[in-house]
């Protein structure tokens, strides 16, 4: 079976899972409880930074106490030092769907990581294995030209994936080099190779939203209960281990401002106010993520409306 083969037999086993997704702080995890419980389900964790042990208040992670009323999978699999990708995350994804379906149990997926979903919902290219030397001499390259350089030459011969990728996204940028240099074609055609959409109504795939002004309300009082409940003492901590957090984990909302505040870059409210206003980014960058995914069905919650009745909704949504 080909690459192409493959990733579309994956993507069909997806597909007939359920999902739950929403910019952060939008109210999943209350929601999601009463949707496991409803469909006998068990939950797979759709979020990128909670599968880093240490990293519990920043990421809201779900309490041990809830986590213990439903199943919870790929939450606290890595060190925060360790580097984690979406084809790990898509394979061990997978294997926990097998898992739980061998239990006669149905699968939900819950959380706001965007690129997680694609990938599960539409795959992902894998192409060529690295070339290493390939890989050193651009490396050697950019350490006298620049990352602006490596950038404009990314756009002389891929100007898709130049216009997809920021300039000091290094990693990325050297890859798409790599496939070209290795298949004669650029990454972005295989991507969109790979990129087929589904209709929203042959998906169990549900974006809860509310209104703006309501989401800031939320984000607020998160951020807010975050630095009460210790999440500059959790950074200590990490950072007590001795080992370098991974340059993914060091971008976590949060975590990365309070790395600085650490570091003495700046005082204590005006960290509250940059996490406070990252949040908020994040989450419209979210929502536009979810809009551009056919498979998902936007759920706007009511006024007052409770998560028992969003579940109503939910259920009758997906045919149950």
């Amino acid at each position: 079976m080909d690459e192409l083969a493959a990733n579309r037999e994956l993507c069909s086993a997806a597909l007939r899972c359920w999902y739950l997704t929403g910019a952060t702080a939008v109210g999943k995890t209350a929601i999601s409880l009463r949707l496991a419980a409803a469909l006998n389900a068990e939950i797979i964790s759709l979020d990128s930074m909670s599968i880093y042990r240490g990293m519990d208040i920043g990421t809201a992670k779900p309490p041990l106490e809830l986590r213990r009323q439903v199943p919870h999978h790929l939450i606290d699999i890595r060190d925060p030092h360790e580097t984690f990708s979406v084809s790990q995350y898509r394979e061990l994804a997978h294997a926990a769907m097998g898992e739980i379906r061998a239990r006669g149990k149905e699968v939900l997926f819950v959380g706001g990581s965007a690129l997680y979903l694609k990938a599960m919902l539409r795959g992902l290219f894998q192409g060529p294995p690295a070339d290493w030397d390939f890989r050193r001499e651009v490396e050697a390259e950019v350490a006298q030209t620049g990352d602006a350089a490596l950038h404009e030459r990314l756009r002389q011969v891929d100007p898709v994936s130049a216009h997809r990728l920021h300039v000091n996204d290094r990693r990325r940028i050297i890859r798409a080099l790599e496939v070209l240099r290795l298949t004669g074609r650029p990454i972005s055609h295989w991507q969109l190779e790979f990129d087929y959409a589904t209709p929203a109504d042959q998906c169990r795939v549900f974006t809860i939203r509310r209104p703006r002004a309501e989401l800031h309300e939320r984000i607020a009082a998160r951020v807010e209960g975050m630095f009460q409940q210790g999440l500059v003492d959790e950074v200590k901590r990490l950072l007590e281990t001795g080992l370098e957090l991974s340059h993914t984990a060091q971008q976590a909302v949060g975590y990365c401002e309070v790395l600085a505040y650490l570091a003495g870059a700046m005082d204590l409210p005006t960290t509250k106010e940059r996490v406070l206003i990252r949040t908020r980014r994040f989450a419209r960058h979210q929502e536009t993520w979810f809009r551009g995914l056919s498979e998902c069905r936007i759920l706007d919650l009511l006024p007052d409306e409770r998560p028992e009745q969003t579940v109503e909704r939910i259920l009758e949504l997906g045919g149950l």
